[in-house]
């Protein structure tokens, strides 16, 4: 059964002297046994957070990391700096491609330096609002996923745990809402195209979130369907109440989910 996750974005908020009490407000506010929790901070709050979640299972990631090992790359992180501080990563998220230029070509090589250094990778795609108008969603997402994976082998990656993230862009911050249908059926669009890049059944094991704007008010939509497996939260996970019924909400979607794949094992056995 694929895990439910709740991964929470920081972005480019918190000092080192907020983060580390943020955190410790959130992880007690959101103990739900059944829910994977990873926090990604500011590059300079990860050790903050770390050592103010030593007591806690919630995990830390980062927001993302550079696609070569080391070198002269002024202001970067590489894979390596990050072992010890965190045990997750984003890589390709929206704003990284927008503000970064980052490629496919580029998220490929990131993951890979991920996958060395030993961190679980979160791999964001989605489409802007014209692909979604031009009925190209779907296509521009699949490129996404081939120009990231092509070259890496599925089983290693799903050995790693990957998971992968839907952002609607054109629902990020716009007033505009995406539907629990529409996140339903890029999973499903996710998972078909990683079945075409060699995956086969395996991609049915690979957890897909959903990240477009997600709050305590619209998370029950978008978990109410089988296909997501949890959220990566922008700006409501800097808010311990909106993060707590998120998770909550999650904890309840993780336990239904288990209690029916235990109830249809019971029926195959008898």
């Amino acid at each position: 059964m694929r895990p439910v996750v709740i991964a929470a974005n920081w972005k480019m908020h918190t000092t080192p002297a907020e983060a580390g009490e943020l955190a410790r407000l959130i992880a007690a506010r959101t103990r739900e046994p059944d829910v994977v929790r990873v926090i990604c901070p500011p590059f300079v709050c990860l050790a903050a957070v770390r050592d103010a979640l030593l007591d806690e299972p919630v995990a830390i990631g980062a927001q993302t990391v550079h696609h070569e090992a080391r070198g002269a790359f002024t202001g970067m992180i590489s894979a390596e700096m990050l072992v010890g501080l965190a045990s997750w990563v984003i890589v390709g998220h929206s704003e990284r491609r927008r503000d970064a230029g980052e490629t496919d070509e580029i998220i490929g090589r990131q993951l890979g330096r991920a996958l060395d250094a030993g961190l679980r990778p979160i791999l964001c795609v989605g489409e802007q609002l014209d692909d979604r108008e031009a009925g190209r969603a779907e296509t521009v997402v699949e490129r996404q996923l081939r120009g990231a994976l092509t070259g890496h082998d599925p089983v290693r990656l799903g050995e790693a745990g990957l998971v992968v993230a839907y952002e609607p862009v054109w629902a990020i911050g716009t007033g505009r809402s995406a539907h629990g249908a529409d996140a339903a059926a890029m999973a499903d669009a996710v998972r078909g195209a990683m079945g075409n890049l060699g995956w086969g059944a395996a991609a049915d094991a690979v957890p897909v979130l959903y990240g477009g704007s997600v709050t305590s008010a619209n998370i029950e939509e978008f978990l109410a369907e089988p296909a997501i497996d949890g959220a990566l939260v922008g700006g409501a996970s800097l808010k311990a109440d909106e993060m707590a019924g998120i998770v909550g909400r999650a904890g309840i979607t993780a336990r239904a989910r288990s209690t029916a794949r235990a109830r249809t094992a019971g029926s195959g056995a008898r």
